[in-house]
């Protein structure tokens, strides 16, 4: 069954655009429990909203897909990393990352305001006051809602 995923990333630290050049990426350097939870939850083909976070405006962006499922994050071991954790080991490790690969730069940006004016997205995770998590899922509904946002 495939699954739908939203990703957040700020645009000047790994952008849509360096996705779409590179075609294909790791998505390391998560170092939430939540959010490396739900990467390891991924399956390859999963469908990703790319949403540029800590911008403004902050939206969904485009679209990837889950290329490669969840395995060891070995920035975590490298101490010259902005990752680096000392209680993460290759025996052991304690972040995991997937690989995502560029499916579509969207023309037009679908803005978090825009995201929150919609009641059919009320329960969306992204649009809970509070909601802060840099990988989250979203409903097959919830998609299918917000491409129909896009085409109008």
């Amino acid at each position: 069954m495939q699954n739908y995923w939203l990703m957040k990333s700020e645009p000047d630290a790994f952008s849509i655009n360096d996705l779409k050049r590179l075609k294909r990426s790791p998505w390391d350097g998560v170092r939430n429990y939540q959010a490396r939870n739900f990467m390891k939850e991924m399956n390859e083909g999963d469908l990703i909203f790319f949403y540029h976070s800590s911008c403004n405006p902050a939206g969904i962006v485009g679209t990837a897909k889950v290329c490669k499922n969840a395995y060891p994050d070995h920035t975590s071991w490298d101490k010259n990393s902005a990752y680096y954790d000392v209680k993460s080991t290759p025996e052991k490790p304690r972040w995991f990352m997937v690989d995502v690969e560029f499916v579509e730069h969207w023309s037009s940006i679908v803005t978090l305001a825009e995201l929150k004016q919609h009641p059919e997205l009320a329960d969306m995770r992204l649009t809970q006051k509070g909601s802060r998590l840099s990988v989250m899922p979203i409903t097959k509904s919830e998609w299918e809602y917000i491409v129909t946002l896009l085409k109008k």
